[in-house]
């Protein structure tokens, strides 16, 4: 079917596409060599927009990554009514570093979105394999079972259009009374009868760990057939019931996760998100990059 979503790219930018998934795989396959992990490693890439693409680009691949998950969201490294011109943009600038885009961060959650359709044919030309959803959000004021018969059938909706671009969407598990997917039992409702390859989990054990205490084994369990990627990032309790994130292996994630995810033999990505500096401050760059060189090496060793 990727053959049919080539309209929306100019013929360099479909080329260009093409090279750097070429040399992007062949960077790739030499860094994983080199690692103790067959999973493909990719990081976070939200606290540097301030820097160019070619710089981003430079920036990680010295740390040593696969890839990065890419914010292509409001706010983010490309805007989504930009999508068609900035994303070969960036996509061109990682290939050159050997890097790819593992992940997509998204607002996409609504099929019938104009910008739906034109970032999904984008992504997918480009040869960009999954992204994440933007989440879905309980209302308290509202039943909740009916809220979420509905974020399901918008869910199978959108499994079925990335089924026909060959694109995979994620939905992560995010701490928060409101959130859909927040105490895991839910997203085994929102995903039943949707293959994974459509429409996965990207589980995060530091949301999963806040939210279910030392209860998270179970929900792993029950969730791990549809886990596609997962998220790593750490946190401590505050005085009071409020998380804070903190680098990775001094806070409250426990090692064990690593464990089961080996005897799972889960075999796709793994992101790393570094989110206890301010992501918003420019003069922090030099700080994040430092931070996840630490996170990095500890995630190696949890890995084995």
């Amino acid at each position: 079917m990727k053959h049919q979503v080539i309209r929306g790219l100019n013929r360099r930018s479909f080329l260009t596409a093409c090279l750097g998934g070429v040399s992007g795989a062949i960077a790739t396959k030499a860094k994983a060599q080199d690692s103790s992990s067959d999973n493909e490693l990719c990081v976070f890439t939200k606290p540097f927009n301030s820097l160019s693409f070619a710089d981003l680009a430079k920036q990680i691949s010295k740390l040593g990554f696969d890839g990065i998950e890419a914010p292509i969201r409001r706010g983010g490294h490309v805007e989504p009514d930009t999508v068609q011109e900035k994303l070969p943009e960036l996509h061109e600038a990682l290939a050159e570093h050997g890097l790819n885009i593992t992940v997509m961060t998204s607002d996409i959650n609504d099929p019938d979105d104009p910008l739906t359709e034109k970032t999904l044919r984008t992504a997918a030309t480009l040869g960009i394999k999954r992204y994440r959803m933007k989440y879905f959000r309980y209302d308290p004021s509202q039943n909740i079972q009916k809220q979420l018969m509905n974020f399901r059938s918008r869910a199978m909706a959108l499994a079925k259009m990335n089924h026909q671009f060959g694109i995979q969407g994620l939905y992560q598990n995010h701490a928060g009374k409101d959130y859909c997917g927040a105490a895991i039992w839910d997203l085994e409702t929102l995903l039943d009868g949707i293959d994974p390859s459509d429409i996965g989990v990207a589980y995060d054990i530091r949301h999963a760990s806040v939210e279910g205490g030392t209860s998270w084994p179970t929900t792993w369990r029950m969730i791990e057939p549809k886990v596609q990627t997962v998220y790593v990032k750490d946190f401590q309790w505050e005085e009071g019931p409020r998380p804070v994130n903190v680098p990775l292996g001094q806070g409250r994630i426990s090692e064990n996760f690593f464990k089961l995810l080996k005897e799972s033999n889960f075999t796709g990505p793994i992101s790393l998100h570094e989110e206890y500096l301010d992501h918003r401050d420019p003069s922090l760059v030099e700080n994040h990059l430092k931070a996840i060189e630490n996170d990095l090496a500890v995630l190696q060793s949890w890995l084995g």
